[in-house]
C-alpha cells in the first residue's frame, strides 16, 4: 500500500519506519530542514514543503495513495491535509496533541476516518506497565470512554458469579470474555467468573474505579487513584523519551 505522511518528527518518522518494515511505500512531507534531513538520512522519500498545500501533496503522490497520515504537530495543517486527502479518496488519519478536549474531538471526528492522540497512547502504555497484569487499558473510544481488559482475582467481589449475575455500573458494558488463557469470545450468561478469567469492558472514566473494585478487588482508594481520568501527571512524565533516537515534532508541520 502507499501512504503519505505529513510531518517527519517523532510520531511521523516512527510511523513511517513501521510501515516501511512491513513493505509499504511511504512518502513523508516536511518543511523543517533539520527534520527533513534526518528523514532523508534514513532513506525515506521526502517532499519538502507545506503539508497543507495541495500542490505539495500532489508531489508526494496523494493521487495514488491509499491513505494520508496527518501526523505533524500543527492541528490546522493536519486537518487541511486530511480534507485534501478526502478529495483524492484517501483514508484520513489525523493527529491531535495534548488538547484532549471533547470539543476538539467532536469538531473533527466526523470529517476524518480516525483521530489519534500520541501522548494519550503513550500514557496508556506507561500506565499498563506500572499497574501490572490484572488491568490493561486497550484503547480510547472517545474523550471519556475507554476499553479495558481486567483479570478477575481471588479478591474480586464477583469471583464465582455468572455473567448473568454480574451487574456493572450503567456506563459500563462487557464486550468479551476469556476463560483463563483461552481466546476472548462473546460471553454467554451461564459462564462463571473465576480467578484468572479476563473481561474486556467498555466504560466511562467516571465509573472505572467502581468497575475495578468489582472485577479486580481493589480497595476504593486504590481503584480511584488508578482509574483517575485516564492519565496522571506521574504517567505523563514517563512519556518523555530518553533514548538517543528521540526527536521532537516540527511545530510548523510544513506551514510557511
Amino acid at each position: 500500500m502507499r501512504f503519505v505522511i505529513i510531518g517527519a518528527g517523532r510520531v511521523g518518522l516512527r510511523t513511517a519506519r513501521v510501515l516501511r518494515d512491513e513493505d509499504h511505500e511511504v512518502t513523508l512531507v516536511e518543511r523543517d530542514e533539520p527534520t527533513l534531513k534526518r528523514a532523508r538520512e534514513q532513506d525515506f522519500a521526502v517532499v519538502e514543503g507545506d503539508g497543507s498545500r495541495e500542490t505539495v501533496l500532489e508531489a508526494a503522490g496523494i493521487e495514488a495513495a491509499d491513505a494520508i497520515g496527518a501526523l505533524s504537530g500543527n492541528l490546522n495543517v493536519n486537518f487541511t491535509a486530511c480534507m485534501i486527502g478526502n478529495h483524492y479518496g484517501c483514508r484520513t488519519v489525523m493527529r491531535i496533541d495534548e488538547d484532549y478536549r471533547e470539543g476538539i474531538y467532536r469538531k473533527y471526528a466526523d470529517q476524518v476516518d480516525e483521530i489519534i492522540y500520541p501522548e494519550r497512547l503513550g500514557a496508556i502504555g506507561a500506565k499498563n506497565a506500572l499497574l501490572g497484569g490484572t488491568i490493561r487499558a486497550i484503547a480510547d473510544i472517545a474523550p471519556y470512554l475507554q476499553v479495558v481488559e481486567l483479570t478477575i482475582t481471588a479478591d474480586a467481589p464477583v469471583n464465582g458469579y455468572t455473567i448473568s449475575e454480574l451487574h456493572l455500573p450503567a456506563d459500563a458494558t462487557v464486550l468479551a470474555f476469556g476463560k483463563g488463557e483461552t481466546p476472548l469470545e462473546i460471553p454467554t450468561e451461564d459462564l462463571s467468573l473465576e480467578d484468572g478469567d479476563r473481561l474486556v469492558v467498555l466504560a466511562d472514566f467516571d465509573v472505572l474505579s467502581e468497575v475495578r473494585q468489582l472485577l479486580v478487588g481493589e480497595t476504593a482508594n486504590r481503584a480511584a487513584a488508578n482509574a483517575g481520568s485516564g492519565s496522571s501527571s506521574a504517567v505523563e512524565l514517563l512519556e518523555t523519551e530518553t533514548d538517543p533516537d528521540s526527536e521532537t515534532d516540527s511545530d510548523t508541520g510544513g506551514v510557511n
